[in-house]
């Protein structure tokens, strides 16, 4: 006879012993009643525990739903259409023989593009919906569709290409608007929902949290400040409601991030413009009908490890150094000086002279602003007031040989699409910017090899004449140096 393997004879024992257990052992004692502070008589009998179904569903304890508080959100929520109408110059309609032989019309053609996305009712009296810039932004006609099926048309308000919020007005009775929650007391780890219309699918709800707050680097997304949540956000969804578990709207949904592009789908990094910021751009809106920005009137490098060593700082302190303070300028009166490290605006960490500068074009101007400087080993706290920065510019005011040149910030969309510098807007005939060979609608980069990002950036660089002026200029699609006499 064969022994019995190892494992074999080690299961038998323990069944074995098992079943001589149970033979010896006393009746279970169920769990609910086996407490010490309650010992069980030994002459008692224990009836046994059987598991129970209810008798009907109504039965059972509430299960947690979001649905009671999207009862009153998503009639808040609207999807936008928007019509464009653009002209297309085909180059072979210039050519004689193919508009003879093939019959294609002579000019440019008029095609029609449509689009979608979502917005938010944000005042039910007014009809006011706000929306993102990028939804509505040359839209010949825009038309809401609300909650219980009506459709209107829409009026422009006003919009902010820089932070892409717009404000549209809807004539319609019966609105419902959300409330808007501080959107500075989001903390990261705050269940959220995002509510819109993605891939003109219908009004579609999805849940996540905060992963992010304050965040900003992304490439070509305009001035930053976003709320980062893995609350799945889609093409169309653009416009649409972030809102808390208590139906306030938090933030408006913007964008989504893929590698492989938005048409690709969510991978949990959408992001959403702070509900603080959108009210700020909406308030601007109607007093004035554009926002305005405020600048500090400095120049700005980033703080690496090495220029920390040379300031005596620690190589972990993270802002931006103080290149140059303008005259006259809020920078100047906050007591800022060539040299200084600020590390925070109004409480928010400064890593870079980029992060600061994006700070800057989101605060409201007129107002005070804290900073938080390093200078030397002194950590010292002081207050700006942020001035409007203008948009364009005389080019005789930057130097005598852009003269009769109107120079201004690109447009957004340019920005949006990396780009950087100086926008000739305009050049008067006979003028001494013109006899250099400048025309609008160059965009000037560079100045004797130093990179230009905006206009501060060309005041700056020419804030001390030299003796030769080349600018580095793109026409179209060619690029080259032009020097100015």
């Amino acid at each position: 006879m064969r022994p019995l393997p190892l494992l074999a004879c080690l299961l038998a024992t323990a069944i074995g012993g098992g079943l001589i257990a149970r033979g010896l052992a006393p009746a279970p004692v169920p769990a609910a009643i086996a407490s010490p502070a309650s010992p069980l008589p030994t002459s008692a009998a224990v009836a046994p525990v059987t598991a129970q179904t209810p008798r009907s569903v109504a039965a059972l304890p509430a299960l947690p739903s979001l649905a009671p508080m999207l009862e009153g959100v998503t009639p808040a929520v609207v999807n936008i259409y928007t019509r464009q109408v653009v002209e297309v110059q085909s180059p072979l309609a210039a050519d004689p023989f193919f508009r003879r032989f093939f019959g294609m019309p002579e000019g440019p053609q008029q095609r029609e593009s449509q689009s979608l996305g979502s917005g938010v009712i944000v005042d039910a009296q007014r009809g006011y919906v706000l929306t993102n810039h990028h939804v509505v932004d040359n839209a010949t006609e825009v038309s809401v569709q609300l909650h219980d099926g009506r459709t209107v048309e829409a009026e422009f308000i006003g919009s902010d290409p820089g932070t892409d919020v717009a404000l549209i007005r809807i004539p319609a009775e019966n609105l419902r608007a959300l409330p808007l929650a501080n959107s500075q007391s989001l903390r990261v780890g705050d269940f959220v929902v995002a509510v819109g219309n993605p891939f003109g699918l219908g009004q579609t709800v999805t849940s996540g949290i905060v992963s992010a707050v304050g965040r900003s680097g992304l490439t070509g997304l305009g001035f930053q400040d976003f709320i980062q949540t893995d609350a799945s956000i889609n093409p169309g969804n653009s416009g649409g409601a972030l809102v808390n578990l208590r139906g306030e709207l938090v933030g408006i949904n913007t964008a989504s991030f893929n590698p492989r592009g938005s048409a690709a789908g969510n991978i949990g990094l959408g992001f959403a413009i702070p509900a603080n910021l959108a009210h700020e751009v909406m308030r601007q809106l109607l007093v004035y009908g554009e926002v305005k920005r405020g600048s500090l009137g400095i120049e700005l490098v980033d703080l690496t490890p090495r220029f920390a060593q040379e300031l005596g700082l620690d190589t972990a302190v993270r802002g931006a150094i103080v290149t140059r303070v303008y005259r006259n300028a809020p920078g100047e009166a906050a007591g800022l000086r060539p040299g200084d490290v600020v590390t925070a605006i109004n409480g928010q960490r400064v890593d870079s002279a980029q992060a600061l500068r994006n700070a800057e074009g989101l605060l409201p101007v007129n107002e005070a602003a804290a900073l938080d400087v390093r200078r030397g080993a002194q950590a010292l706290k002081l207050s700006a007031t942020l001035r409007e920065q203008p948009k364009q510019l005389p080019g005789a005011d930057i130097d005598v040989r852009l003269g009769g040149a109107t120079l201004g910030e690109l447009a957004e969309k340019f920005r949006r699409g990396g780009l950087a510098g100086v926008a000739v807007v305009n050049v008067a005939a006979g003028s001494r910017a013109g006899q250099n060979g400048l025309m609008p609608g160059d965009r000037i980069y560079g100045v004797n090899g130093r990179r230009v990002d905006d206009l501060p950036a060309l005041r700056s660089a020419l804030a001390q004449p030299p003796a030769r002026l080349i600018l580095r200029v793109q026409r179209g699609a060619q690029q080259g140096d032009l020097e100015l006499r």
